[in-house]
């Protein structure tokens, strides 16, 4: 008799342990950590709502992949030790995969590649090469890619002034205290010369997308060795972009393709 109220408890606590665990799994949450300032892709919107390309693709590849998505807003520099930190459990924050990130963190796929440009006041007549910039001050937003490039092909020929975020960067060249900044082309077209703020700006100089800087894209940070946390992620950005949502969120934000070649 006591054998068979032993095997019976184990068969309850069994179907128990089994039945908790599939409601924890159904309800998982998936944390992102993303900025929050960087429009079109993060920002927040009227009502101080996460809003943006990033944001709505973490939240299609997470009802992709039946996790829940939870935000955790971070400033840019702190994003990686925060992951790191298991503060969240990726980023989705137009990172762009690079081999000195790479060295941290592993990434996902890419899920868009956009171009790097400057922008200057019109008719400033500033000529981009190491003796057209000589002298001249460049915003970019720091830790960045940006602020890399900028650094490595001008070095001590430009002033450079790094800010938290590119926002920061914008007001300060409409206040005249940059010469000109470089940024994705995308967050600058969008975020800054199609605004009020912008109109008396433009793009000067080529499209920048060498990888030595810009790396293969831009993609989903996740803590090394988390490989089915990736492979769930390439899975997903794989899916959306064959059946239509991936499609659906770029017509949002824009009128061309950022996923790239």
């Amino acid at each position: 008799m006591r054998k068979w109220s032993l095997v019976i408890l184990l068969l309850v606590l069994a179907v128990c342990w089994f039945g908790n665990a599939s409601a924890a799994d159904s309800t998982k949450k998936l944390r992102i950590g993303t900025e929050g300032a960087y429009p079109p892709f993060n920002f927040k919107d009227n009502n101080g709502k996460l809003a943006g390309f990033d944001i709505d693709i973490a939240e299609a590849l997470s009802k992709e992949m039946g996790m829940e998505c939870e935000f955790k807003e971070q400033d840019w520099d702190g994003l990686i030790p925060g992951l790191l930190s298991k503060k969240f459990d990726a980023i989705v924050a137009s990172m762009s995969i690079t081999d000195e990130r790479k060295q941290k963190v592993d990434f996902s796929n890419k899920y868009y590649q956009t171009p790097a440009r400057f922008v200057t006041k019109k008719g400033a007549g500033i000529t981009v090469s190491k003796e057209g910039l000589k002298g001249k001050t460049v915003g970019v937003q720091r830790a960045t890619i940006h602020e890399n490039f900028i650094r490595d092909m001008f070095g001590d020929s430009v002033v450079v002034k790094a800010y938290p975020t590119q926002d920061e960067a914008d007001m300060d060249l409409v206040a005249g205290r940059l010469d000109l900044m470089i940024a994705d082309a995308t967050v600058l077209l969008s975020g800054f010369l199609a605004t009020d703020a912008g109109k008396g700006f433009e793009f000067i100089g080529p499209s920048y997308v060498d990888k030595k800087w810009f790396g293969e894209g831009v993609g989903i940070a996740v803590r090394k060795g988390d490989d089915k946390l990736r492979e769930k992620l390439n899975k997903a950005i794989d899916t959306i972009r064959t059946n239509g949502v991936y499609r659906n969120i770029n017509a949002k934000y824009f009128n061309f393709d950022v996923y790239g070649q």
